[in-house]
């Protein structure tokens, strides 16, 4: 799951530098911020949880 949660932020950060290049690929910009969202609040629950693998 840890790493699950590593590839998502990585794929957000590349599709928010993308959208903020690409004007025409704006949309990209909003998955960004999502898969970002998402990703900070699995890793918030892991962490606020306390499960260990």
């Amino acid at each position: 799951m840890n790493a699950l949660l590593i590839i998502l932020a990585v794929i957000a950060v590349i599709l928010l530098f993308v959208g903020g290049f690409a004007a025409s690929l704006k949309f990209l910009l909003w998955v960004g911020i999502v898969l970002l969202v998402i990703a900070v609040i699995a890793w918030l629950l892991r962490a606020l949880t306390g499960r260990r693998s």
